[in-house]
């Protein structure tokens, strides 16, 4: 494996091989190049130092050591397939380690690369921490991390370096517009299925969705999907709405098993096993206005994410708009399977990753040490950066973010391709929080009509809307991973 991520960090960073953007050049029509064709792995280019093969070499440049270093870095994670490095696409670790490449704070060797959250395609990250094996000490260079970043786009910034440690957990915040509490539309085919269900229920109040005062007026009889979301942006929630989330959030707090939160994972798997902090003060956020959409965040605090962990925010959104009881969050830490669909990756951004325990053990060594001695260490604190991380999101996320919708309505495209599935993979939603037998998932059994989701929600940039409605029709096939895979794509 080691030797595979050599390999792939080599060709990465060959001059010419991408831009300063991280982005890949084409070499159609060029001719191939042989120069290194027999090189042993891990020797030095001499022809970068002016000489030649078959001429009398001189002594080499001393190499110059490196340090296992930590980087705390910020992301827009626009336009890149995700933090891990891969090859021939563009990547968070792609282009930092690129950048530190041409700023000589590293080489292709033996770099030890890890980090302490992953994120998936498209998700930004205020704060993470990437480890490597870093020269610290660059002749000539007296800020490396100033250095690194003017190597780099400005949407991925190095806050700060420091000794590398493991995180004890993670924060991540989802953002959403208010209206997507609002019931399903009449009418539609979601809407019809969950009535059909509900009726069948004994000692129930079915959801009544005509009765909505979103919903009530005459002109929604008839109204497309575009004067619904002109409507939409402009629609307030109530105070009981934002304290029905807020209970239901609570659902997600300790230690779960959470196979339906995440895909090629069975109830029997121990590492389902995840754990939720209580999140002092208020989990959800009070509604706020930005244009003329209202917006609501979560702040989740956990020990470690599956992933895509944004199929707890669906769970958490679908339940309340349509009034199912938060009993269904417990049942689907219960064995039975079921399809919980995604939320769009767009709201979703990583805070930073925690290092109490860390940051315990050196508070007590560095008692007894001065900031100069070799053996002081610094803690690992994001809010140093506190002004910096919160300029960038501002620009860079949030500002992007809300553009986006603005222009596209991801989240309304989200919500109606929800409500116009008329299957029974999403009856888990009813009146009564209990999971039915026509909704569970059998392994190796073919359902009449699945829910289908669509490779749109998984995005964070966007074509004009020329080309829109071909990237909204095209399904999203899950593919199967294997459980070393799965582990390395968690974080």
């Amino acid at each position: 494996m080691e030797f595979l991520l050599m390999l792939l960090l080599a060709d990465s960073t060959k001059r010419g091989k991408r831009d300063a953007a991280g982005w890949a050049k084409s070499r159609r029509g060029k001719a191939k190049d042989t120069k290194n064709k027999g090189r042993r792995r891990g020797t030095r280019d001499q022809d970068k130092d002016g000489e030649k093969e078959g001429e009398e070499q001189g002594p080499r440049a001393p190499r110059l050591p490196k340090k296992q270093s930590a980087l705390l870095i910020g992301f827009c994670g626009t336009g890149c397939n995700g933090m891990q490095i891969q090859p021939d696409v563009r990547t968070i670790e792609g282009v930092l380690f690129d950048a530190l490449v041409r700023a000589g704070a590293d080489d292709p060797v033996k770099v030890n690369l890890g980090r302490a959250a992953r994120t998936d395609a498209g998700v930004h990250a205020a704060g993470n921490l990437v480890s490597m094996k870093l020269i610290t000490t660059i002749p000539g260079v007296e800020d490396w991390v100033a250095r690194v970043n003017e190597e780099l786009p400005p949407e991925i910034r190095v806050w700060g370096s420091l000794c590398i440690r493991s995180c004890d957990s993670r924060k991540y915040t989802y953002f959403f517009p208010s209206y997507l509490l609002i019931p399903p539309k009449p009418g539609s085919g979601f809407q019809r299925a969950y009535a059909q269900h509900a009726q069948s229920m004994q000692g129930v109040v079915v959801l009544d969705a005509s009765a909505h005062p979103f919903w009530s007026a005459p002109e929604t009889h008839s109204s497309s999907s575009m004067d619904d979301l002109a409507r939409k942006r402009l629609w307030r929630i109530g105070a009981d709405q934002v304290e029905l989330i807020r209970e239901t959030a609570k659902k997600f707090e300790g230690t779960h098993n959470f196979h339906n939160f995440t895909v090629g994972r069975e109830f029997g798997d121990r590492s389902n096993q995840r754990h939720m902090w209580k999140i002092r003060g208020r989990l959800i956020s009070d509604p706020a206005v930005y244009g003329d959409t209202e917006w609501i965040s979560v702040l989740f605090h956990g020990q470690s994410f599956m992933l895509h962990q944004r199929k707890m925010m669906s769970a958490l959104i679908l339940s309340c708009r349509t009034n199912t009881p938060g009993q269904v969050i417990d049942e689907l830490y219960g064995p039975r399977m079921v399809m919980v669909p995604k939320m769009p990756a767009l709201g979703l951004l990583l805070e930073y990753p925690i290092f109490d325990s860390y940051n315990k053990k050196v508070t007590s060594i560095n008692e007894k040490l001065e900031p100069s001695h070799p053996d002081y260490r610094p803690e690992i604190d994001f809010e140093k950066y506190r002004e910096s991380i919160d300029a960038f999101k501002q620009t860079f996320i949030y500002d992007n973010m809300r553009c986006i919708e603005d222009r596209d309505g991801v989240f309304d495209a989200w919500v109606r391709s929800v409500d116009s599935y008329g299957g029974d993979d999403l009856l888990y939603l009813n009146p009564k929080g209990i999971i039915p037998a026509v909704a569970v998932i059998k392994k190796g059994d073919k359902r009449d009509n699945p829910f289908k989701e669509k490779r749109k929600f998984d995005l964070t940039s966007f074509p004009d809307k020329q080309g829109a409605s071909t990237i909204e029709d095209d399904e999203e096939t899950e593919s199967k991973l294997n459980k070393s895979r799965l582990e390395d794509m968690e974080g």
